[in-house]
């Protein structure tokens, strides 16, 4: 027969097993909804970036982000940010019919982006209808004028940064993006992909020796030159690739549009494209083995000694991907 004290020890041990249940229960109510505040204070909290416009408070973290140019998405989705809505134009590759690019269309469909309508303007309705948390726009072509002309109404929609125009190096504009995105730190394991890479392409291809001029085919066939400055020749002097100073041979003329090519008559171009390799880029113009057919091209020393390189036209303002894509036609072509 158990003792009316024991009974009464053990009664006692119960009442506190069950107190310290209950205590444990409320303290985990208590962290949990702490957990729950604390994660949304996090998504909402925000930074103050420098930008070309001045300073721009943006989401900690981008939740619903459009894009206004369609070589800018490529880091969006390089870096996995979530994006609503885009323009999908990428000189050489889409145009107004619309169409995801091959390089992020599975990336683009996954996350379920919608296509921003393509034209002369931008469409600030579509953009307020995306409701972004975030805009992201600039870089070079029309794109980029367009998000310029309108960057008041863009800033009443979402807090929106415009890479400027004189920032080319893709690089240089991945980080910009990232940063905006709350994405930097996923900038260091791509831009090491692709160093790695060129640095196989600079072992194994016989790069030419002697000077490069980098020319650029438009449909207009009028003869235009990339200067040593452009995106393409600053990322293809990383594998050795020399460029020719065009710019000043021509007498410094202005150079048009985004500030990445200037026009050359036909006339003239055999005392100013006179290096010995030349790099044709076809931008909606005939390519390398059409332009051979002409004589004033002919007598280039680069086309009357078949040095011609020919590279696809996402190679002249690359993105992420399309930087990737020239190692790999630098590699097969000379490889």
């Amino acid at each position: 027969m158990k003792s009316a004290r024991t009974s009464g020890t053990r009664g006692r041990m119960r009442r506190a097993a069950a107190l310290l249940g209950g205590l444990s229960m409320a303290l985990g109510l208590v962290v949990g909804c702490s957990s729950g505040t604390d994660d949304a204070a996090a998504a909402e909290q925000t930074r103050t970036i420098t930008t070309d416009r001045g300073p721009v408070t943006v989401p900690g973290q981008a939740k619903r982000i459009v894009v206004l140019s369609g070589s800018m998405a490529d880091y969006l989705y390089a870096i996995d940010a979530p994006v609503v809505a885009t323009d999908t134009r990428i000189i050489g590759v889409t145009n107004l019919d619309g169409g995801f690019p091959p390089q992020w269309a599975d990336k683009a469909r996954s996350q379920g982006s919608k296509q921003l309508p393509a034209g002369a303007e931008l469409n600030i309705e579509a953009v307020a209808d995306a409701n972004p948390d975030l805009i992201i726009g600039g870089g070079q072509g029309i794109t980029a004028v367009q998000a310029d002309k309108l960057y008041d109404k863009l800033t009443a929609i979402a807090p929106t940064v415009l890479v400027p125009q004189k920032v080319t190096n893709w690089q240089e504009q991945l980080r910009i993006i990232a940063d905006a995105t709350g994405r930097a730190d996923k900038v260091p394991a791509l831009l090491k992909a692709y160093q790695d890479k060129a640095a196989q392409v600079k072992a194994s291809a016989k790069i030419p020796t002697g000077k490069v001029v980098y020319i650029l085919s438009v449909a207009n066939k009028v003869p235009y030159l990339v200067p040593p400055s452009a995106a393409l020749p600053t990322q293809l002097a990383e594998l050795g690739f020399d460029a020719d100073d065009v710019l000043a041979k021509a007498g410094n003329p202005p150079l048009f549009g985004s500030g990445d090519s200037f026009e050359v008559s036909l006339e003239l171009i055999d005392r100013i494209a006179d290096a010995p390799t030349a790099i044709v880029i076809p931008v909606g113009g005939p390519g390398a083995a059409e332009l051979a057919q002409n004589p004033l091209y002919a007598r280039l020393p680069a086309f009357r000694d078949g040095k011609i390189i020919e590279l696809p036209t996402t190679s002249y303002r690359p993105d992420y991907h399309s930087a990737l894509n020239t190692l790999d036609v630098i590699a097969k072509k000379l490889g």
